[in-house]
Formats: structure tokens, sequence, C-alpha cells
């Protein structure tokens, strides 16, 4: 009779594989830790304080704050009143990238956050809950010489959040603000080499805009893109991984297909997998080095999304094949209730996602947290999220719980059986116990990773070693859970094994009604998996 892989390797082979599989494991993470860069760059930037004095001036004109054709700036506020110079004719500028140098296609987006400076002032106090409005535009060139061509242009608002942690006298005056960064920007692509980022803070005493904010002294940005370093690692990761797991989910399916039964839905399952896997692993990033594809951040969330879903909906499904009455197994439909908050989950995400990037991809100044009622859809979706997501681990923890119980309810018929015959059932039983362990660890350490990368300063020392701990951590869990898809389709390929005929009902030592228990699900030589059959409930339960 014909299992799964996993069930008839002995346990020197299985620990042969899995040593194997740790040392790639550990090239992944080394691979980011000591070759890779740090995944990104912060750039902080201060804007110039041009002076645009012409009217429509934000349709006709670009200012540069240095260079050959810079703008005329001011030093500071005091000099604007002096020379008697309104709000609304000063612009805020700011080139990307600094001077001398230029942008990659290989940094892949550009995320922008604000700190404005603001001085307390008694005739000019900021007021609770004030709101500033942006006119902000955005251009690019591909030459120092060119004209500047607009990407994209909006008028925003923002809700300041700030404190001031002196008491709001005369004598405080001059004192800043402790304020909030402010979310500013967010694309997808770098597909030019200079860009320019023109900021009004237009004031209309009748409407209300910019009013009570305060006595701005400075806007500030930091820009945060990826290091082309880390990007060319990470590219060369996802084109090496690419053929290996499509490879083995060619050879996984073709075996499959040779038996004479039809696929049971775990193998489907498996299988669907290893398309999710695949599908994350193609590296269409490639094209984005030659093509300005601003939608290649929501494209990479999807495509995890899609994954992170499939990756659940299998650990729920392979626990319930080794759990379930035999009418309620090999059915989807059985799995409604554990399936369902996945998918209401991963529907509230995609929309979320869809809210804010999606936007972005005609706006790149939108952001869902800047208004009350974004804010309030946005933590609604994340809040159902989340609700879906304790819903789903705590079926999951119930149904492993189930399984555990049942694989040692069934231990107890083991001691009936031959020596032979007994050995290979507990054989089965401790590599299918080792595979949710390893499941386990595989979440435990994406998790416990993701900790380390978010306490640490993002490289640890070692003499002359420097490891980059977020580059370590990216590349080591995406190379992990590609091992893992890789060593589920290879362990759980059908078996083109039989058992001698030394291990036949008659050599096993058991009655009718023990052998009914153990097999009572085969119905041909190709039938379901060993574990598949050892776990399942007698239907007198």
């Amino acid at each position: 009779m014909a299992g799964a892989i996993i069930e008839n390797m002995s346990t020197r082979k299985l620990c042969i594989v899995g040593g194997i599989l740790l040392v790639f494991q550990v090239i992944a993470f080394l691979v980011g830790g000591l070759i890779a860069p740090s995944p990104t760059t912060a750039v902080p930037y201060m804007s110039v304080k041009c002076i645009d004095v012409r009217k429509n001036h934000h349709k006709t004109k670009w200012l540069m704050p240095w260079g050959p054709n810079h703008c005329k700036k001011l030093k500071d506020f005091d000099e604007a009143v002096s020379r008697q110079i309104e709000a609304n004719d000063i612009v805020f500028a700011v080139h990307i990238p600094l001077p001398s140098k230029e942008m990659s296609p290989w940094f892949q987006f550009m995320l922008f956050i604000m700190q404005l400076d603001i001085a307390f002032k008694m005739d000019n106090d900021l007021k609770e809950n004030a709101e500033i409005t942006l006119d902000v535009s955005l251009a690019y060139r591909d030459d120092m010489f060119n004209d500047w061509e607009e990407i994209a242009h909006a008028i925003e608002i923002r809700k300041l959040k700030c404190t001031f942690g002196s008491p709001k006298t005369v004598e405080s005056e001059g004192r800043h603000y402790d304020c909030d960064f402010l979310p500013f920007m967010e694309i997808g692509s770098v597909a030019h080499k200079y860009y320019l980022i023109n900021i009004r803070l237009p004031v209309n005493d009748r409407k209300g805009i910019n009013v009570g904010i305060g006595e701005i002294k400075d806007i500030r940005l930091v820009g945060i893109h990826q290091n082309g370093g880390f990007t060319k690692v990470w590219f060369a990761m996802k084109t090496f991984l690419t053929p290996s797991i499509l490879i083995i989910m060619v050879w996984y399916w073709r075996r499959i297909t040779l038996m004479t039964r039809a696929p049971v839905l775990l193998e489907k399952v498996i299988f669907a997998l290893g398309i999710s896997m695949t599908f994350i692993n193609i590296p269409v990033e490639w094209f984005s080095i030659g093509f300005d594809w601003t939608w290649m951040l929501l494209f990479g969330d999807i495509r995890q999304g899609i994954f992170y879903a499939m990756l659940l909906s299998f650990w729920i499904i392979f626990c319930g094949e080794h759990m379930m009455d035999q009418n309620e197994r090999n059915r989807l439909s059985g799995y409604w209730k554990q399936v369902g908050p996945i998918a209401v989950g991963s529907f509230c995400l995609f929309i979320f996602d869809m809210c804010e990037r999606g936007v972005q991809l005609k706006n790149p100044f939108y952001s869902i947290w800047t208004t009350e009622v974004g804010t309030e859809l946005a933590m609604a979706f994340i809040i159902v999220a989340g609700i879906c997501l304790c819903l789903y681990f705590l079926f999951l923890c119930f149904m492993v719980f189930q399984v555990f119980r049942n694989i040692s309810g069934k231990q107890s018929s083991l001691p009936a059986m031959s020596k032979a015959r007994r050995l290979h059932y507990e054989g089965l039983i401790f590599r299918f116990k080792f595979l949710m362990l390893i499941t386990l660890a595989c979440a435990a350490m994406t998790v416990i990773f993701f900790i380390v990368s978010q306490v640490t300063e993002g490289h640890w020392k070692w003499g002359d070693i420097t490891i980059q701990v977020n580059s370590a951590f990216f590349t080591g869990i995406y190379g992990m859970w590609n091992l893992y898809v890789f060593a589920l389709m290879f362990l759980y390929a059908p078996s083109h094994k039989n058992y001698g005929e030394d291990q036949s009902n008659g050599d096993l030592g058991v009655n009718s009604g023990e052998e009914l228990q153990l097999t009572t699900t085969i119905t041909h030589v190709d039938g379901p998996t060993e574990v598949y059959k050892l776990a399942r409930k007698e239907a007198q339960e």
C-alpha cells in the first residue's frame, strides 16, 4: 500500500533532508546579514523658502531650491515681514535627491514624512485640533537642463498633533512645539533621476484656511527609499527560488497524476500553496527597472495576501484532514467555519490597501489616516481583520489539540500489533508530530525575528563583521517559507513504495475491528496516506 514519502522515509533519511534544508535556511539568513546592505535608507531634507509673487504661480512655474536657476530665497519669516512678502507668495521647495546625487530605479519606492517646526507666539497661538492645508506639487526630470514635468498636484489637509512643554507666557515665545510626524507622500517606483516638490501654505482668513496653526518656521521632510544593493540581492533570491519551487511543484503534481485515484483535498491544498508561493517568487520586479510601474507596491501586497491566506487555510485543512470523521473529510465545504474568517479578514485588508495605495496611484500625497472618516474606516477594517485572525487562531489551536489527542488515543491499538508494524506506525506518528512542531517553529521564528528587527539598531557588530539584522530578517524569513513549502511538496508527495506481504492483516496480530479502525478509508492500493487513516475517528464514536 502506498502512502506519502514522509511515511516511507527512514529516520536517517528524514534527518538528512532536514539537515540540507537547515543549511539552506542558514544561507538565506547569511545572505541578508552579510551580503545585503540595510533594506532602506532615510534621508533628511530641509525645505528652502522661495519667493514667488506672480499670479497663478502654481500653474506656470517650478521653483528650484538650488542650482543655476534657483529661486529667490528667504532666510526666515522675519525677512519676509520686513520686505512685505505675503504668506501666499512663499513656496517651500525640496529637491530630491541632495546635490550631486541621482535617484535610481533600484530604489523601488519613495516614502516621505513631514515635520513642521512651529514656534509659539502669543498673538499667533496654535489652536486645538488645528488643521493645515497644503498645496503640493511634484515634478520630475532626467537631466539637469530639461524642463520639469508634473507628476501630481493636490490640495491636502493634515491634522496637527502638537504639545507645548512650557507655560504659554511671553517668556516662552520663540520656543517650538513638539509635533508628530505627518504622512506626506508615497510613490511605488523611482523611474526618474530628479524630483522636485513645491509646497505652499495658502492663507484665507475669510474661509479659515491655515488660520490658527501657529508660526511655522520650517518644513522638514524625511525621505525613505529601498537601498539599491538590497534590491539586487532580493531580486537574485527571487530569481533563484522561482525555478526551485516551480520544479518541485511540477514534480509533485506529476506524482499525484500517476496515481490511480483522484487527488485528495490535502494534496490539492498543498499544490495550491505551491502556486501561491510561486506567484510571490516570480521576479516581475525586474521590469520595474525599465518601466515606471507605480502599482508594484500594491501588487506586492496582493501577492503576499494571497500566499498568507493560502498558508492559513492549509494549516486548518491539514489539521482537519487528520482529525475529522470520514463523512466530513476531503470536502472543502466542511471547513467553512474555519476558512470563513480567513476570507473575511483578507477581504478587509484588501479593501484597506485599495483605499490607501490604490488611491495613491493617482494622488501620491493621499493618506487615509488624514481625515476622521478615513481613520475610522481604516480602523474598522483593521479591527475586523484582527477579530477574524483571533477567531482563526482559536479554531486552529483547538484543532491542533484535537489532532494530538486523537492520535494519542489511537496509540492504544499499537501494542496489539506485530513489532514491525508497530514500529512503522510509531514512526508515522512521530513524523506527523515533527511536522507540526516545524510549522510552529516557522511561525515562531517569523514573530521573533520581526520583534528583534524592530527593537535593535538595525545591525550587530562582532569585531570586523557587521550583520545587518533587518536584511537578514527579510531574506531569512522569505527563504524559510520557501523551504517550508518545498519540504511540504516533497515530503507529502505520494510514495510509490509498497509495504511487504509480511505486513498484511495476518501479521498485524489484530482482530477485524482493530483493522477497521486503521484501514477503513482504504479503497484501493493508492488510497489515502497512512497518517490520514491512522488519525481518523471511528465511525462508532
